[in-house]
């Protein structure tokens, strides 16, 4: 068994989105260190955390170098294809096979023709069954869900193999047991089906990876030309070819013959959908036969994670319809039956107290009721869920949207109230969006101030002009998105050190404003008291120097040196 599973995380690549917790139906999903990893136990490879990520970070395991170490073995190595491949390529089967052989691969067969022995064994299974609930096995995806999660009913899911492992098995009965074959298709929980089967299916690979190892070998899909080889073995297909659809199994086993009209069958697709549709059911109460084809993908196969098409889901349904033969009369018995059990491992739910849970809720400042906002930010339903997970060691508390919201406000409320600075944050509407306590002091009055402070918003929302005696500097910082500094702006009898910055393009910006008048006035009050001083050192020392006879000339650079000493601008090692 391969140790990495079939789903992974490039954790450098994960953004801390959150959107594979929202998308997966079982939260399989663990936060540790803001990076998103699948935990295996509980992991169905359903694959939709792949088909949602936006950056690529969860990604589907690489089987490409097992298959071609299958073929190092010197055994012939034969091609399980999906049916939902006449849908995804738009080239004939002669193509496709001659494309398959080219990699290596001793021939190519049809998994349809596995998914026609299920049907015409589930057929006979329901003619000679009793009433109760019976559950394909079809689907991988929904076999796990099941044992793991709906354990209550594994007993109701048939006791047949996939159409994948008994086409596996059938292949070997008709080539030989030895050799090794090797599903292709858009499921990646073939993977795991492949991993616990080993001796039906030696690996399996999904459609980006064969368009990968195409491409990789350099494979020219327009010009390959197929010989007389190219052709299923050990035969085509018929109504097998339906059971990517939603529905198509259930139309197969019609085709078969129920024997009595006492059979009630249902299509539905999508974990969400399968979820509903169990609700509020006693399998052990149930007085009919209902039969229900139950696959992982909405709209069935079609939709599968690597199904790797742009085409329009309308154009694969009709294209696989197209590509679709009927027998005349389909056989009563299969030749070929792999029984398998479907055992249920109830995945361990735990309870946890009251006291824990509220604990945990404390933990991300939710204190009462109306603290639980539910708004699913953190990937989960609810807060009673997303705390149940972070007790568990599944998540972790900056997972909270509100509470890293709230340490976010609460931080920069503690900055801005801390600072002596004046600050403030200006919209493009010229609006406040913040100020702090130092701001209104500097220009409100003491009425008006008493006014802001009583309101719960303060200063937010008022008109940044009607506070200050410049705003043309705010519009200038946001129309020119350059950051402003000016320093001892004189505004009537005030003097400020002001610093506006950019904090979105045209959008936001802020300002640190501080009040200079006082230090200005006391260095003006120092460098009047130094002038006098030398003025009256100068008077004194031309006195002297008359009363000496000092040359006129002498007695001027003398009076400089002096008056250079007592200059409060003149640097320190001038003054010597």
């Amino acid at each position: 068994m391969n140790k990495q599973y079939p789903v992974y995380t490039l954790k450098n690549e994960c953004n801390d989105c959150y959107k594979c917790i929202r998308g997966c139906h079982i939260k399989a999903i663990r936060i540790q260190s803001g990076s998103a990893s699948v935990i295996n136990e509980k992991c169905i490879a359903c694959g939709h955390c792949v088909q949602v990520c936006p950056a690529g970070a969860k990604r589907v395991r690489n089987d490409i170098d097992i298959v071609k170490t299958l073929f190092l073995t010197g055994k012939k190595v034969y091609v399980s294809l999906a049916p939902s491949w006449a849908g995804v390529y738009n080239i004939s089967k002669e193509k496709m096979i001659a494309i398959l052989k080219k990699l290596g691969f001793a021939g190519v067969s049809e998994t349809a023709l596995g998914a026609q022995e299920v049907s015409i064994q589930t057929a006979k299974m329901l003619n000679n069954a009793e009433s109760g609930l019976y559950i394909s096995s079809a689907c991988p995806v929904i076999d796990d869900y099941v044992r793991l999660y709906k354990s209550d009913f594994a007993k109701c899911i048939t006791p047949i193999a996939s159409p994948a492992l008994t086409h596996c098995g059938l292949l070997k009965d008709m080539l030989g047991e030895d050799i090794k074959v090797v599903f292709i298709g858009p499921c990646i929980a073939k993977k795991n089906e492949a991993d616990k089967n080993p001796d039906l299916m030696s690996a399996a690979l999904t459609f980006d990876e064969l368009n990968y190892w195409i491409k990789e070998e350099f494979i020219d899909i327009e010009t390959i030309e197929p010989d007389e080889t190219c052709h299923f073995v050990p035969e085509s297909a018929y109504e097998g070819a339906l059971y990517p659809l939603e529905g198509g199994m259930n139309e197969t086993i019609k085709r078969v013959g129920i024997e009595k009209d006492d059979v009630t069958f249902i299509a539905v697709s999508s974990l969400e959908d399968f979820d509903k549709s169990l609700q509020n059911i006693n399998p052990d109460k149930i007085e009919n036969k209902i039969f229900v084809e139950a696959l992982g993908c909405s709209g069935g196969c079609i939709n599968g994670p690597c199904l790797s098409s742009e085409k329009s889901r309308i154009l694969i349904t009709s294209d696989i319809y197209a590509n679709t033969q009927y027998r005349d009369e389909v056989p009563k018995e299969p030749r070929k039956v792999v029984n398998m059990e479907y055992n249920p491992e109830p995945v361990e739910k735990i309870e946890y107290s009251i006291e824990q849970v509220t604990k945990a809720l404390r933990k991300i400042s939710k204190h009462t009721e109306e603290d639980e906002l539910n708004c699913s930010g953190c990937g989960y339903a609810s807060c009673r869920e997303f705390v149940n997970a972070l007790i568990a060691g599944d998540a972790e508390p900056s997972q909270c949207v509100s509470y890293m919201r709230k340490i976010a406000v609460r931080k920069a409320a503690a900055m801005l109230r801390c600072m002596p600075s004046a600050v403030v944050i200006v919209d493009s509407n010229m609006e406040i969006v913040e100020a702090n306590d130092s701001f209104e002091h500097m220009f409100l009055s003491d009425e008006m101030y008493e006014v802001f402070t009583s309101r719960q918003d303060g200063l937010t929302g008022a008109c940044i002009d009607r506070i200050v005696t410049f705003p043309e500097l705010f519009k200038s910082a946001l129309d020119t998105g350059k950051d402003i500094h000016q320093e001892h702006y004189a505004i009537e009898d005030k003097v400020y050190d002001i610093s506006i910055f950019t904090i979105e393009d045209n959008e936001l910006i802020g300002a640190v404003i501080s009040d200079v008048t006082k230090s200005e006035i006391d260095r003006s009050k120092i460098a009047q008291k130094a002038r006098e001083v030398i003025t009256k050192n100068i008077a004194t020392v031309q006195e002297i120097a008359s009363l000496l006879g000092e040359h006129m000339v002498e007695t001027e650079l003398l009076l400089s040196s002096i008056a250079e000493g007592y200059d409060p601008n003149a640097n320190e090692g001038d003054k010597r």
